[in-house]
């Protein structure tokens, strides 16, 4: 028995959870979300204030499903109770950010302005110019756009400018060397 699949997913007051045919919807202050599944390798229920998965065989595509839709699940109760968050910062020279209605401007070293337009359910806030917080109720959809936006410029390794998640470390090489190996080799 999968170890994550078999748990139940406890339901909080203030969030509503459907399930009909072969879909999940779930209902809370952060929104409205939904999610099918397979319904020839899980089952699910509600019950007792609790959502539960269970498999119907022990093969091994109903194993691998068991756990990811109890994950799946799991994470849409809890997006709707608290939105997830992901934050990048912007390094480099010049490079700035501002949101214009339901369009994410990004000044990040090229002529023009690049113009990222959010998806539905996503909603973006500026700090200081160089600090994007996106937050939604959709994990998978915050994770997404982060990537997305992330990819218009990544972190280069020699100078560090670029888009990159809060906190992440960006492995710095050295430059080339004035004098060095390539000097004596051009004199010889």
């Amino acid at each position: 028995m999968s170890r994550i699949g078999k748990l139940p997913i406890a339901i909080p007051a203030g969030v509503k959870v459907s399930v009909s045919n072969d879909t999940v919807t779930v209902e809370g202050k952060g929104g409205k979300l939904t999610q099918t599944f397979e319904t020839r390798f899980v089952a699910v229920s509600v019950a007792d204030g609790a959502l539960t998965v269970a498999r119907h065989t022990d093969e091994k595509d109903a194993r691998a499903r068991h756990g990811l839709y109890r994950a799946l699940f799991a994470n849409m109760v809890k997006g709707v109770q608290e939105p997830y968050t992901k934050i990048l910062q912007l390094v480099g020279l010049g490079y700035r950010s501002k949101v214009q209605g339901k369009v994410l401007e990004l000044e990040i070293g090229f002529h023009d302005a690049v113009k990222y337009p959010l998806p539905e359910g996503i909603t973006a806030t500026v700090a200081d110019q160089t600090v994007i917080t996106l937050t939604s109720a959709n994990k998978q959809l915050v994770g997404q756009v982060a990537a997305e936006i992330r990819a218009l410029r990544k972190p280069e390794p020699y100078q560090g400018r670029g888009i990159r998640y809060k906190d992440e470390v960006i492995r710095r090489k050295e430059g080339k060397l004035a004098g060095g190996a390539g000097a004596a080799a051009k004199e010889g």
